[in-house]
């Protein structure tokens, strides 16, 4: 359907015989208490490393990020990422970790032209000796990175927990082989030889080379043995310092470090646990993980009331649709062996899939926001949640889950969140289902629980689907009914046991702020013994009426004065409400929205649609005027360059463009014209683009649309692109850092990700559409991601626009043909008929 600023005809009856007025139409709030909501300030930091100097949290993350917050609900970045020299965590970068770059993570092999530093890992430690002799430094174990298997961990250390921090040692690489080879795009020699391991062994605190570290062609095992990243120290209850780190592959690890220099007590020689688990001379106990299972970001934690250490691990991957999830497992002692609910070991038998292993905490998940509910949006929810830490605030005598997480329909856009943690009867950490406000345990009454949920279990598969919530109700005589049924009991204070389908969780009752609601209300967390993960909000108590009345003023169907796509009907409200829908003209438009549009050139055509919104006894109606007007893929229409042998807009509003060199303020470049689709083509020599006319979009609604045949391939290479700055811009890119076709965005950073590549020689269309934030990438018709979120990049009317070229990237190669450009989010519909036009 297109929206267009001429209105929509709306005709609504409502039928409230069936209503009475009601005292509040909002329905009675019991769930919910008001009061002043609390502030947030979101930062971007990724894989968060939580420690508490004074009355300030600050959390380190991934790509030298950093935070610090008075109260973990307002947060303020201080560092200045990669940035070199004058780096605020770590001054000259490359001199200051030179010693870590020898091995990986500066301008090499997947690091090439850049920096890969992640997951830091910080502690506090009064033990260390300083260089000049005093004792008692924060000591950072980060990562540096050049492929998924080789790593290094290194220590740098500083007295200000805000730097700088000073490099002191490599403790821990992985990815080196027996012979001499090397990466692609890398000139480091891989052979083990150029690690730490010879000097130990010269040292005697390694009994010589370890020969399943190889495999029988001589490369890494990264089936048995771990990627040096992700490090997690911690002190033990005897005052014992450890690290526990480790990714995907060979699993989980844990050193002992010498407090007093903060190096690894290597084992010195190979061996087992006493249940078995394997101890290497060099990398130390296994934990968790292996047999290239997924596995990553470990952290442990002790509680002194229990006296288990937990231990956290994120499994899946951390993109968006990778079903990052975090899991929870405990032991009696730092080295294990650490079991979860089931009592399965953390460490994984061969051709296992580890879904089934550990207590899931949290995965993906949405609380969708319904047609009657308050709020905006499509909801509450994360996508990818994981590579977590956990703080013990002695203070407030609170823990608290650390960790960075995606958004449903928002693409790669990561934040930090807080969510608080509580210890459920059997001894088991579960999650507030809120993110973190000031709520604090306090006593709930029976009275107080009875009422409408929505229920959310994270069981334990995951993937890239979003678990979305369903509805329940806990009522008076302790029963659950609704789409899932069983019993509820409070006992105590407020500690919570639910039996749901044979299983028995148990958890808390707590009260969290509710952004939706705009208030707090009463939820429940609880874990079985099985790990699934439950959780529960309270939502307002609403009469049959009352929803049916939040309906119908909710129901909308956006501008039905022009359409041009099918519309989507909704069939259901709030609390399960029914929408039935009828239509005055089936030839028009049907009772499930489907149009059948006049030709182009013919008159538009008009129907009425009737919602009946039911409720037990309670209905309403609401109609709206619908108007259908003929698929035309000049409506619209701002500019469109077909590149039959010029740079021209044959649309008439806009000059033409100019030829460039390899970059949009370079000139030298050539143009050149082949057979295309529609007639004649651009042809890119990947040394030339296009600068188009500036102004080309302005606002947050528009299209894009044009037909690409890439010649080769190079990572970023735009192909239209369009910047309000060099800091806020878009880029089609045929390939991007997940190898894929993506719409991507900076450096309010978004990727549209479709999730397939275009293929070389060969004609696609290519389309995207912006409403608002909502936006959609379509290749050949077929929309391949939809999101929200998406950054409004083009406040003025100059923005910059060109095909082939940015300011950064290798220029594109290949051929483009028939670009449009329209001020509105054209419809499907339009879209399917463009990538059907090629001659």
């Amino acid at each position: 359907m297109e929206i267009r600023a001429f209105g929509r005809c709306l005709i609504m009856v409502l039928a409230f015989a069936m209503l009475m007025p009601a005292a509040a139409s909002a329905g009675s709030l019991p769930a919910k208490k008001p009061g002043k909501p609390p502030a947030f300030t979101n930062v971007s930091v990724h894989d968060p490393s939580i420690v508490k100097d004074g009355g300030t949290y600050y959390v380190f993350g991934s790509h030298i990020e950093a935070a610090k917050s008075a109260d973990l609900l307002n947060w303020a970045t201080f560092t200045n990422g990669y940035e070199t020299p004058g780096n605020a965590l770590y001054g000259d970068l490359s001199e200051n970790l030179a010693g870590s770059f020898a091995w990986a993570g500066e301008n090499d092999s997947d690091s090439k032209g850049g920096f890969a530093v992640w997951a830091p890992g910080i502690i506090r430690n009064e033990h260390f000796v300083n260089e000049d002799g005093t004792t008692g430094a924060y000591m950072m174990y980060y990562s540096a990175s050049s492929t998924y298997i080789r790593s290094a961990i290194g220590l740098a250390v500083s007295k200000n927990i805000e730097g700088p921090y000073k490099y002191v040692d490599t403790v821990v690489y992985s990815g080196f082989t027996r012979d001499e080879a090397y990466d692609a795009d890398s000139k480091v020699n891989k052979k083990w030889t150029n690690t730490n391991i010879g000097r130990l062994i010269e040292d005697g605190d390694l009994a010589g080379v370890n020969t399943s570290w190889f495999k029988t062609d001589g490369s890494y095992n990264n089936a048995l043995y771990p990627n040096a990243i992700d490090a997690a120290p911690f002190f033990d209850r005897d005052g014992k310092l450890w690290m526990a780190y480790g990714s995907w592959s060979g699993g989980i690890f844990l050193l002992e470090l010498d407090p007093a220099t903060g190096r690894p007590v290597y084992p010195g020689k190979d061996g087992t646990a006493a249940d078995g688990r394997m101890v290497d001379r060099y990398f130390g106990t296994k934990i968790a993980g292996g047999h290239t299972k997924s596995g990553e970001g470990p952290y442990i934690v002790y509680d002194q009331g229990t006296g288990y250490y937990y231990l956290n691990v994120s499994y899946g991957w951390l993109g968006a649709n990778g079903g990052y999830n975090i899991r929870q497992f405990r032991a009696s002692r730092p080295g294990g062996p650490y079991v979860d609910a089931a009592g399965q070991n953390a460490v994984l038998p061969p051709n296992t899939e580890n879904s089934a292993y550990g207590i899931k905490m949290m995965g993906n998940f949405l609380f969708p926001r319904e047609i009657g509910e308050s709020g905006t949006g499509t909801g509450y929810g994360y996508a990818s949640p994981g590579h977590n830490s956990v703080l013990y605030d002695e203070r407030t005598g609170k823990y608290f889950l650390v960790f960075h997480t995606r958004f449903p329909q928002k693409g790669e856009l990561h934040e930090l969140r807080v969510h608080q943690m509580f210890l459920n009867r059997d001894g088991w950490f579960v999650v507030a289902p809120e993110r973190y406000a000031g709520e604090n345990l306090q006593t709930v009454k029976a009275s107080q629980v009875a009422g409408d949920y929505k229920f959310v279990n994270h069981g334990l598969a995951y993937s890239g689907d979003i678990v979305k919530s369903v509805n329940v109700r806990l009522n008076k005589d302790n029963t659950i009914s609704g789409d899932v049924t069983g019993k509820w009991q409070l006992s105590g204070k407020y500690e919570a046991t639910l039996t749901l389908g044979g299983q028995v969780f148990r958890g808390v009752f707590v009260r969290g702020w509710d952004a939706d609601l705009g208030g707090e209300t009463l939820t429940f967390t609880a874990v079985s013994g099985k790990g699934e993960s439950v959780w529960g909000i309270r939502q307002p108590d609403m009469s049959d009426r009352q929803v049916v009345k939040a309906v119908v003023e909710d129901l909308d169907l956006g501008d039905t004065s022009r359409v041009m796509a099918n519309l989507n009907l909704p069939g259901r409200g709030t609390r399960g409400a029914a929408i039935a829908w009828k239509s005055s003209d089936p030839g028009v438009i049907s009772d499930t929205g489907v149009i059948y549009p006049p030709e182009v050139g013919e008159a538009a055509a008009t129907a009425k649609l009737t919602a009946t919104i039911t409720k037990g006894k309670a209905a309403a109606s609401k109609t709206f005027a619908v108007v259908v007007a003929p698929i035309d893929p000049e409506y619209g229409l701002q500019a469109r360059f077909s590149f039959e042998d010029n740079l021209r807009d044959s649309f008439g509003q806009f000059g033409e463009g100019v030829a460039t060199g390899d970059r949009i303020d370079r000139t030298g470049g050539t143009i050149a014209y082949a057979d295309g689709v529609e007639g004649k083509a651009a042809v890119f020599d990947g040394n030339s683009g296009i600068k188009l006319p500036g102004g080309l979009i302005s606002g947050n609604r528009y299209s894009v649309s044009f037909w690409v045949n890439p010649q080769q391939y190079t990572q970023f290479t735009t192909t239209f692109f369009g910047a309000n700055s060099t800091s806020s811009w878009i880029s089609l890119v045929p390939e991007s850092w997940d190898n894929n076709t993506m719409l991507w965005s900076g450096e309010a950073w978004y990727d549209g990700a479709t999730g397939a590549k275009l293929p070389l020689n060969e004609w696609h269309h290519v389309a995207f559409t912006a409403d608002e934030g909502a936006v959609k990438v379509y290749i050949d018709g077929v929309q391949k991601f939809a999101g929200t979120g998406f950054p409004g990049v083009f406040t003025t009317d100059s923005g910059t626009f060109s095909l082939g070229v940015n300011w950064w990237d290798p220029p594109f190669k290949g051929m483009l043909d028939e670009l449009r450009v329209y001020d509105i989010p054209v419809t499907e519909a339009v879209i399917k008929k463009l990538a059907q036009a090629k001659g």
